[in-house]
């Protein structure tokens, strides 16, 4: 299991040649996970096959009174056979995605198409802002989910003079540098004569995504993308650039703003022999429909090469 709040199930998955489902949000419980982003966090599944996925998010979905975003599984059906209409996001096929990652789509919307699917190009021009969007939500959330980190409510505690001291030696020792910028960044989203400004209006324009996508699904059942824009990058390549590791972000971070279900497909492997995968996303609580439609795609594809480092 993995917790997914910006792509932390189905980027790992893609990297690693297996299945990453994020499903819908508040359909599995949260209780006794820590905390990064409320309204964006999501317990799923990491798995070898989409049947997998299935049995696993069937045994962990359902409403829980102890999570207050949970939410009953009440599920809506539709097609995944060839009635079911194909979009491909435009947004996510162009600059800033590897010729690689966009081969992948065009190898399974060809598949799709030669097996009777309607596929069509659909756009959704706010997804251009989804990091923006989402790097004040999730800092801003963080700032405030993990205050109570404090040595003395929950968790690490070191020992100072004063309890300024203590606080203070707590979370310098207690938090990764990563996590200490995504506080700080989220903890000025949030300050007085800042909040409209930054965080009121990430929400705001949140709003008008989860619009566009409202949309889309009016014209198709499921949208496809990369899940990341490149193969898999080495360990701390990119620690020393934070704008450059936040656009691995680029493809995932929209299912998590609108709150939609989302795997990842592995598909392929790069010219590296390092896994590629393909994302599929559909409306809110069509989960059990979405991995249908990925188990004609996986069955379709037959991924079964043997990635780099792989025994």
């Amino acid at each position: 299991l993995g917790s997914d709040t910006g792509g932390s199930i189905r980027q790992p998955a893609s990297f690693c040649g297996l299945v990453g489902f994020k499903p819908t949000y508040g359909t599995v419980s949260r209780y006794g996970l820590i905390a990064f982003a409320s309204s964006l966090d999501q317990i799923g599944p990491i798995t070898k096959t989409v049947d997998d996925s299935r049995i696993i998010f069937s045994a962990i979905s359902g409403d829980d009174p102890r999570d207050a975003t949970s939410i009953v599984n009440n599920q809506v059906d539709i097609p995944s056979g060839k009635s079911a209409k194909i979009g491909v996001i435009k947004e996510l096929m162009e600059d800033g995605i590897s010729d690689e990652a966009k081969n992948e789509v065009n190898k399974v919307t060809e598949i799709l198409k030669s097996n009777g699917y309607e596929v069509k190009e659909i756009s959704i021009p706010i997804i251009e802002l989804a990091i923006s969007i989402y790097y004040l939500i999730a800092p801003a959330e963080c700032s405030a989910n993990l205050a109570r980190f404090d040595g003395v409510r929950y968790g690490l505690r070191v020992d100072g003079n004063t309890s300024y001291e203590m606080m203070e030696n707590t979370r310098a020792e207690g938090f990764g540098k990563e996590v200490k910028r995504r506080i700080l960044l989220g903890t000025y989203a949030l300050s007085a004569g800042y909040y409209d400004e930054y965080y009121g209006k990430a929400l705001q324009a949140r709003k008008e995504m989860i619009d566009e996508f409202t949309k889309a699904f009016d014209e198709v059942d499921y949208l496809i993308s990369p899940t990341t824009p490149t193969q898999a990058f080495k360990a701390g390549e990119k620690t020393s650039n934070p704008l450059e590791m936040y656009m691995s972000d680029l493809c995932t971070i929209p299912a998590n703003l609108a709150g939609l279900p989302a795997i990842s497909i592995p598909t392929g492997i790069t010219n590296e022999n390092l896994p590629l995968g393909v994302q599929v996303m559909s409306r809110a609580l069509s989960d059990h429909s979405l991995l249908n439609f990925s188990e004609i795609i996986e069955k379709e594809i037959q991924f079964n090469q043997q990635p780099k480092g792989w025994v």
